[in-house]
């Protein structure tokens, strides 16, 4: 495995777990670096990085985080973007992992890719639902600075430094699995 292919898969995992913050800001992201031959991406993913793409996913990017902020709207639109996250994470993942065999991407972006994104927009919608119960909302709005602010920071981190990106993500996955151990109900059986 060559260096180059390391990179481009820091790179994709970097960006699936942005994609469980926030859909379409890793993919314009991504669409971007691209546009700007910054990032070579597959050939059949080559279209990311048009101008009509730049254009449709910023727009779908802006959409996406000031929904965010309206209390309720944010629970519906989690609704639909935890499958779609699934899908997002495993298309970053094949559009930038670079010198494998199709089987060993494809499964790399199933897995790590789809897993990653799935992992993190569930922890997400989790903590935005108990948000919702405990503050009937109003605490909505400091959860999805905190989950934009991050997709930015960890999306950032993938495009100019992808290894350090993929330290992020461990940690960021380190925490989730932390707070799930904690608050999952315990069996104590004697």
């Amino acid at each position: 495995m060559t260096s180059e292919t390391i990179i481009s898969i820091f790179l994709g995992v970097g960006l699936a777990a942005s994609v469980g913050f926030r859909v379409f800001l890793p993919l314009f992201a991504l669409s971007l670096a691209a546009y700007f031959d910054m990032w070579q991406l597959n050939d059949s993913w080559q279209w990311i990085g048009s101008l009509a793409a730049v254009l449709t996913l910023g727009v779908a990017t802006l959409v996406e985080i000031f929904a965010y902020f309206i209390p309720w709207v944010d629970n519906l639109l989690d609704s639909f973007a935890v499958p779609l996250a699934a899908i997002a994470g495993t298309a970053v993942m094949v559009s930038t992992v670079a010198n494998l065999d199709p089987l060993v991407t494809w499964s790399l972006a199933i897995i790590a890719g789809g897993g990653t994104a799935t992992a993190i927009k569930g922890a997400g919608a989790t903590s935005r639902m108990a948000s919702t119960a405990t503050t009937g909302g109003l605490g909505n709005p400091i959860v999805s600075t905190v989950e934009t602010g991050t997709a930015m920071v960890v999306t950032a981190a993938s495009i100019f430094m992808p290894i350090l990106a993929a330290v992020l993500v461990i940690g960021i996955l380190v925490i989730i699995f932390r707070i799930y151990r904690r608050l999952r109900p315990r069996n104590d059986m004697k």
